[in-house]
């Protein structure tokens, strides 16, 4: 379920909003390291200064026996930063997020019981209840989908039909960090959005882990097993900073198989990001 980013951990720390893409600067401006390595378009240069979110992450890897990946791009922003080796994988119950929103979209109603217990709680049966309100599988399947769309992401596929039958089918669906992030960086400036993000900075204290440590951080987790019962931990969501807002997506994937070491792995990521963010420029939606 894992693919490769390619060994390559990209130093790439200063993001930019729709404002401030590289590019954008006078001639004036002093050329950080970001800038030089963006302008090398060279795919397998790892730039790392001690010190900086990139170095901090190379080392964590280091230790870890395992693949992780996480992935920030400015909040109506257009760049993104990614580190790891990990890329991609099923969504698990993160995808309940663009779900809620197609349910709320269809009807408000959906807002209530089961849009709040499937996001805050993480509830399976409401959150199938939720897909049902969208039609059949097929009509479900491509409301979803659309939501993705809107969101910026232009690739991720939501099946009709569950490939496991002991799990929800949008839950299986192939979900980049990428991908994910694209959309984290846009589900703000989405219509209706403001409900759900709401639902996610009110997730229970038990799911409180990784981008829970961050005060007022609307998120959402993800997690299951495949086929050999070895876990995916994944979470995306929304962080405030003093200088707007950033999108975040993150995921491990331990060799040891078991849910708690990726719940930890995030954990340590949450952390390095908490140290590292004066390094990260945040973004804001159009006006």
């Amino acid at each position: 379920m894992r693919k490769a980013l390619g060994g390559s951990v990209f130093a790439l720390l200063m993001l930019t909003s729709c404002a401030q893409d590289a590019g954008t600067g006078t001639a004036g401006e002093p050329t950080t390291i970001t800038q030089a390595a963006a302008r090398t378009e060279q795919q397998n240069l790892s730039m790392t200064v001690p010190g900086t979110l990139a170095h901090s992450f190379q080392q964590l890897q280091a230790g870890w026996r395992g693949h992780l990946g996480l992935a920030v791009m400015p909040v109506g922003g257009s760049q993104m930063v990614a580190f790891g080796d990990w890329s991609t994988g099923p969504a698990w119950s993160t995808m309940k997020v663009p779900l809620t929103l197609a349910a709320v979209r269809r009807n408000p109603a959906n807002a209530g019981y089961n849009g709040t217990t499937a996001i805050t709680q993480s509830d399976n049966a409401a959150a199938d209840a939720l897909w049902q309100a969208l039609g059949g599988a097929q009509e479900a399947a491509k409301a979803v989908e659309a939501v993705l769309r809107e969101g910026g992401d232009t690739k991720t596929v939501v099946p009709a039909t569950r490939t496991r039958a002991e799990h929800s089918s949008f839950g299986q669906a192939e979900w980049s960090l990428a991908e994910q992030v694209r959309f984290a960086s846009t589900l703000p400036c989405l219509p209706q959005a403001s409900t759900v993000l709401n639902m996610m900075a009110q997730i229970i204290p038990a799911h409180r882990w990784g981008l829970g440590a961050f005060s007022g951080a609307e998120f959402k987790g993800g997690w299951g097993p495949d086929a050999s019962g070895s876990y995916l931990v994944r979470q995306f969501g929304v962080l405030d900073t003093e200088v707007g807002q950033i999108a975040v997506a993150f995921a491990a994937q331990p060799d040891s198989g078991a849910f708690n070491d990726g719940m930890a792995a995030l954990d340590k990521m949450a952390a390095l990001l908490s140290q590292h963010l004066d390094e990260l420029a945040g973004g804001k939606c159009a006006a």
